[in-house]
């Protein structure tokens, strides 16, 4: 199992001021991710911040107002920086902080940085308008965007290569990022709908009468909204259930972390089934105390001792 880095040693001023700027865009822009990370060792806090930081850029040029050609030109730029990052050609006094926390971030922990490029090749995605005609579809746009973000963050966390499926760990980080991808996706959808984007595969909406998309706090007219709500949550709740399977194989603060974050999620997958029309209302959140129990659950490691008591009563 990778152990804890102290990061203090040896590190210079301009990477330390680097990842302080990218733990404070991480804390202003994703306080669900920002929650999770803090139960993490400070090494593996700051480079799941610089993590984060990279990806937000990223997600920032996909979700921007610059022309469809400036994004690409962008994107490109940002790939660019990456390969960069990739070759060791980042030393601690480039200007770009973001750049500086992530190569230091990459030397220190086995990050598989071609994810990064997955997720560009994402948001590229994004910017051409690409829809998804069955969930086949939309679970490689899932990959992508989440999926490859769960295989970076166990680049940080370390799977125990003892653990029974160790071999599997990789899979099951992808797996838990679709889960939250699809909840994100859920929680989104007029937001997203507003925006011109239609994440949802296209033989769902058909399915339940929504084709006709989601731009106001009310279904489509004959549609059976909650139908479909309530099919996709439980694709998530099997996405999750076999993401979950990577607990066991973390250590207990790594596995918090995880467990927080992926806990947050699946409360709100339950308000959303609860209440399906909430997210055509406005977006669904939980309040502080409810992210405070999840995160003291994880901590316990309730999560990880359920999801091994599981595997040894479906292998008895």
């Amino acid at each position: 199992m990778i152990g804890t880095v102290d990061l203090e040693q040896d590190v210079s001023a301009p990477v330390l001021a680097a990842y302080s700027y990218c733990e404070t865009v991480t804390g202003q822009q994703a306080r669900n991710f920002a929650y999770g990370i803090r139960l993490l060792p400070e090494a593996k806090r700051r480079a799941m911040s610089a993590l984060y930081a990279f990806s937000r850029r990223v997600d920032d040029i996909g979700d921007g107002d610059l022309p469809d050609e400036v994004k690409a030109l962008r994107l490109k730029e940002t790939r660019a920086l990456l390969a960069r990052v990739r070759d060791g050609e980042i030393d601690a006094y480039e200007t770009d902080p973001v750049a500086v926390a992530l190569a230091h971030a990459a030397r220190v922990f086995p990050i598989p940085l071609d994810g990064l490029d997955e997720l560009i090749d994402g948001v590229v995605m994004d910017v051409h308008g690409a829809t998804y005609e069955t969930w086949d579809d939309l679970a490689l746009y899932c990959r992508c965007v989440a999926g490859a973000i769960g295989r970076l963050s166990l680049g940080v966390f370390g799977a125990d290569p003892g653990a029974r499926d160790a071999g599997r760990a990789a899979e099951y980080a992808d797996t838990l990022g679709l889960a939250l991808q699809l909840t994100n996706i859920l929680r989104d959808v007029r937001e997203d709908a507003e925006g011109g984007r239609v994440y949802l595969p296209a033989e769902d909406l058909a399915k339940f009468g929504c084709s006709a998309g989601f731009d106001g706090p009310t279904p489509p007219a004959g549609s059976d909204f909650a139908g479909l709500v309530h099919f996709e949550v439980r694709r998530a709740r099997a996405l999750f259930a076999e993401g979950y399977r990577l607990l066991p194989m973390l250590d207990r603060r790594s596995g918090a972390c995880v467990a927080a974050m992926a806990g947050i999620y699946r409360r709100l997958l339950d308000r959303i089934e609860r209440d399906p029309l909430a997210v055509l209302r406005g977006r669904v959140s939980l309040p502080g105390r409810e992210k405070a129990y999840v995160a003291v659950r994880g901590l316990s490691g309730l999560d990880a001792r359920t999801v091994t008591r599981r595997d040894a009563r479906r292998t008895s």
